[in-house]
């Protein structure tokens, strides 16, 4: 179903490293050679895909997912460009406090998505351009549907870690960009833990964010919040809800 190719030492002159980058192309891809494809960028690379050179343990099964969503009917078939975190993850999906998530921004939208606009067939507009991640790579894809809205018009975060930085999204998402856009929120209700003694609570902080677009003006057509009972804060709860969140997320636009 689909192909995978995975590049490594891909180049991130913003933060002075290299990556490596995992593409997947849907069946039609090869199928429709005179047909253009939008683009759908998720973080924590290594977790994404149903593949033999993913992580060893559970994954999101996004191509699967994806392709099972096509053949169904409920989307068009989307390229999933899967960007593989870095041994300091916290470090580099961090908007603020010291981190280098501005670095990452920059990569992906300065040197990565002009690559992949170049070198595949891409519907590069904003509607056709989506950004998901789940914890902290949910934060990350919030952070840059804030910061590029002209780049990013879906947005998926899932079990976001919006207590990060002591709340900042909250200020740093001040207003509503007048973009096209679909934001997708979604939490698991057993999402609470202790990490390195910090108590975490993912349920109420996802849901003031919500309120938080609702009151910037958002609609019901621009954002959903979706709540899962019994889900904890783990990939295989990722997965299981991933085919509902695509279908709203990447639902083709009205008019367009």
């Amino acid at each position: 179903m689909g192909s995978i190719q995975i590049l490594r030492d891909f180049p991130s002159p913003p933060e002075q490293l290299q990556r490596t980058i995992r593409i997947f192309t849907p069946d039609a891809y090869d199928q429709q050679p005179d047909q253009r494809f939008p683009v759908l960028y998720l973080f924590d690379g290594q977790n994404v895909f149903s593949h033999p050179e993913s992580a060893v343990y559970d994954t999101w099964c996004a191509n699967t997912t994806l392709e099972r969503l096509v053949a169904e009917g409920s989307i068009r078939p989307w390229i999933i460009v899967a960007i593989d975190h870095l041994p300091n993850r916290l470090e580099e999906y961090s908007p603020w406090i010291g981190g280098r998530g501005p670095q990452c921004a920059e990569f992906v939208v300065h040197h990565l998505k002009p690559y992949i606009d170049q070198h595949f067939r891409t519907l590069p507009e904003a509607p056709w351009t989506g950004i998901l991640g789940a914890s902290m790579g949910g934060l990350m894809a919030l952070y840059l549907g804030r910061r590029f809205p002209e780049i990013f018009g879906r947005i998926g975060g899932l079990s976001p870690a919006l207590m990060w930085g002591g709340g900042q999204m909250f200020q740093f998402w001040d207003r509503h960009t007048r973009h096209w856009s679909k934001i997708a929120l979604h939490v698991g209700s057993q999402e609470q833990y202790s990490f390195y003694g910090v108590w975490l609570d993912y349920v109420p902080i996802t849901q003031d964010f919500y309120r938080h677009l609702r009151g910037l003006g958002y609609g019901d057509h621009e954002v959903r919040f979706s709540l899962a009972e019994g889900d904890i804060h783990h990939e295989t709860a990722w997965q299981r809800r991933l085919p509902e969140i695509l279908r709203w997320l990447l639902v083709d636009p009205e008019g367009l």
